[in-house]
């Protein structure tokens, strides 16, 4: 079983997309019994709170559901836990390599690492923006996913 965790800044927007993302994937792919992933955020500001509801909207359009996701603070057992702990940004990065005990820190990556189709190397926060953000993270996901599910197969 391989376990993925995508983070972001307070786990409602970039994370909880991926990781959704990931699981239709994984779901459409028959993956689940190969493939775990989880979200979770650098900052613990929304913690137990559903994802926010312009980044629910945007998925569900798109057939993607959000609805028992619940945002959490990134721990430092989450290191050892997970196998591919992926970072939106390079904030995120930063902030999980200070975390990250130094034996775990290979399993550190940016998630547009895997995109394949995109121009970005990060993933934008959509939070103070308007509704396209949010469609632009989407993009960035569903590219993003698709690209590690096919890193993490031919590693199989």
């Amino acid at each position: 079983m391989t376990r993925v965790l995508f983070v972001c800044t307070g786990n409602i927007c970039r994370s909880p997309t991926a990781e959704a993302v990931a699981r239709h994937f994984i779901q459409a792919a028959g993956l689940a019994d190969a493939i775990e992933v989880d979200s979770a955020g650098t900052n613990g500001y929304h913690a137990g709170e559903a994802p926010d509801p312009r980044t629910r909207k945007v998925a569900q359009l798109r057939g993607y559901d959000l609805a028992d996701l619940r945002a959490r603070k990134l721990e430092v057992l989450d290191f050892q836990r997970f196998d591919l702990v992926l970072a939106m940004d390079r904030g995120h990065l930063e902030i999980m390599q200070r975390l990250c005990p130094e034996v775990y820190r290979p399993r550190l990556r940016l998630f547009m690492e895997y995109a394949r189709d995109s121009e970005f190397d990060e993933v934008p926060d959509p939070y103070y923006g308007g509704p396209r953000g949010f469609d632009a993270v989407l993009d960035m996901c569903e590219d993003g996913v698709q690209g590690m599910l096919e890193a993490l197969r031919a590693q199989a």
